[in-house]
């Protein structure tokens, strides 16, 4: 039995034991994203994780890390937490697997205004529910109670994860060439940029977020906005086996015109056929809302392109196929042609 207080930290407003409980009703949901590597359970100074390297011959590590932002003031406000954890999750892996690498463990850090245990335990369980769409394990992680910094419904969820890929296999952008095809993997809508805007256009703070909105299809503003962020790993794995992978984007905060350059070589730009790419309603509704330029869009959100990846044009057709098996409705955007000017929109 753990028997530790202290009386002088709880009247300062850091309540011990809700932590204890915190992690005591967590683990139900870590659990269940353990798999074959995981060597520690919750609780411990550090996560264990020993990785499979059979078969590599040079095995290299990748990182991402990142969090969910003023997104999570939707989820506040509408006083439902267990879908934030996932968006953590799919903003660090997302950009993992853009370079091939698969995740293998995630770390996350919550900071909180009061330690409520069922609180902490239902962000935990997006979380838990992210890797375990990930097929990566969250080993470990942190609940920090900040009285007097943030007020008391008030917290911060951020995240860390760890990839594992062979030197060889990695993607990077320098066998890309005029022609290669540029392939959408449809998002799930806003994903988790850009909410400082919307915040701001649809004043979430005053708004009944739980009222249907025809424009959404009869769908509540809150529910859309909470809408979790796609989490692609599987689905590009499976297409990277299948076809030959050149470059991958995961389109985030700066949109197209700054996320897709970033997979893309000197001299080369990609071409977009704005006309293809399938729009959630979401995008037209904040846009027209918020009065804001279709540039604008285009430079803050993904406009329903969660992930751009490019392949060679003889394999288009395998990796749209096994991206399709794996239940993304991926089809053709665009291609890549030479130009110094990076996004052709």
């Amino acid at each position: 039995m753990n028997n530790s207080h202290s009386a002088s930290y709880a009247a300062a407003g850091v309540n011990i034991e809700a932590g204890y409980e915190g992690v005591k009703l967590m683990k139900k949901h870590v659990q269940r994203t353990f798999i074959p590597g995981v060597v520690s359970d919750i609780g411990g100074f550090g996560g264990l994780f020993a990785p499979d390297v059979k078969g590599m011959e040079e095995p290299i590590l990748v990182s991402g890390t990142d969090g969910v932002g003023t997104k999570q003031r939707i989820a506040q406000i509408m006083d439902k937490h267990d879908t934030v954890g996932i968006d953590c999750v799919a903003m660090c892996v997302n950009d993992i697997i853009c370079v091939g690498a698969k995740p293998i463990f995630f770390l996350d850090y919550i900071a909180i205004g009061k330690n409520v245990p069922e609180k902490v335990a239902e962000l935990v369980s997006g979380v838990a529910e992210g890797c375990v769409q990930a097929g990566c394990a969250l080993i470990g992680g942190e609940t920090a109670e900040h009285p007097g910094t943030m007020t008391a419904d008030d917290y911060d969820l951020a995240g860390f994860s760890v990839g594992i890929a062979d030197k060889a296999k990695i993607i990077d952008n320098t066998r890309m060439k005029e022609g290669d095809v540029i392939i959408a993997l449809p998002s799930s809508g806003i994903h988790s940029n850009g909410y400082s805007l919307v915040r701001k256009v649809f004043d979430v703070e005053n708004a009944d977020l739980k009222a249907p909105v025809e424009a959404l299809g009869g769908k509540s503003l809150g529910e859309v906005l909470l809408t979790p962020t796609k989490i692609y790993v599987k689905p590009v794995l499976a297409a990277i086996e299948a076809a030959d992978v050149k470059g991958i984007s995961h389109i985030t905060g700066g949109g197209f015109y700054e996320n897709i350059p970033r997979s893309i070589p000197d001299g080369l730009g990609a071409k977009i056929d704005k006309s293809a790419i399938k729009i959630p309603a979401i995008f037209s509704y904040l846009m027209e809302t918020g009065n804001i330029p279709e540039r604008d869009m285009y430079n803050t959100y993904n406009m329903g392109v969660g992930m751009s990846m490019i392949v060679s044009p003889e394999t288009a057709e395998a990796a749209i196929a096994a991206l399709k098996a794996a239940g993304e409705d991926a089809y053709v955007i665009g291609e890549i042609v030479k130009s110094e000017e990076k996004v052709i929109l």
